[in-house]
């Protein structure tokens, strides 16, 4: 009897470790797993994929969140107007997101100390329950040329903090 009870701790025990360690996910790139897996969140969106990004350039996530729109999941991006301007950026998927309906806009600079802000964040929220955030921008040199980092956090609290700030600025970015 005692080893039954020790067995079904143990049991308990790794399945409690194996259902923390779902909650974040970390990947380091170079690495097409890291883009894969984004890629696949964002396939797997049912309700809502919102993106604040500094650079976007990249064709494998442009795409899939082009997919995810056509399945009538809600897409909204916030980008820094520099980085994404077609002019100085001819890889921007500003314009190709546009043309596929997807609601795109650019963060308005914030004013510190008489200088213009740019807007740096790179994160994510799928459905209001999973956070994509970490260095990288979703660039395909980021993926597969520098060193940069993806956190993937399944944890509503935290979305919910994240989606807070993806509304501020939301509300405070302009259509060009």
């Amino acid at each position: 009897m005692f080893r039954k009870i020790i067995f079904i701790i143990a049991l308990f025990a790794c399945f409690f470790q194996t259902a923390q360690a779902r909650e974040i996910e970390v990947y380091f790139t170079p690495s097409y797993k890291a883009l894969n897996e984004v890629v696949d969140l964002i396939n797997i969106s049912r309700k809502s994929v919102d993106v604040a990004m500094y650079n976007f350039t990249s064709r494998p996530l442009s795409h899939a969140l082009v997919l995810a729109k056509r399945r009538g999941v809600k897409i909204r991006v916030v980008l820094d107007r520099k980085s994404n301007n077609p002019k100085e950026n001819r890889f921007t998927k500003y314009l190709y997101l546009k043309s596929k309906g997807i609601d795109v806009r650019f963060a308005k600079p914030h004013r510190h100390w008489d200088r213009d802000g740019i807007m740096h964040n790179k994160f994510a929220v799928i459905d209001n329950k999973i956070v994509i955030t970490g260095s990288a921008n979703w660039t395909a040199s980021a993926f597969v040329i520098n060193d940069e980092n993806i956190i993937i956090i399944s944890r509503e609290d935290i979305a919910n903090v994240y989606e807070k700030e993806f509304d501020i600025l939301w509300k405070n970015s302009q259509i060009k």
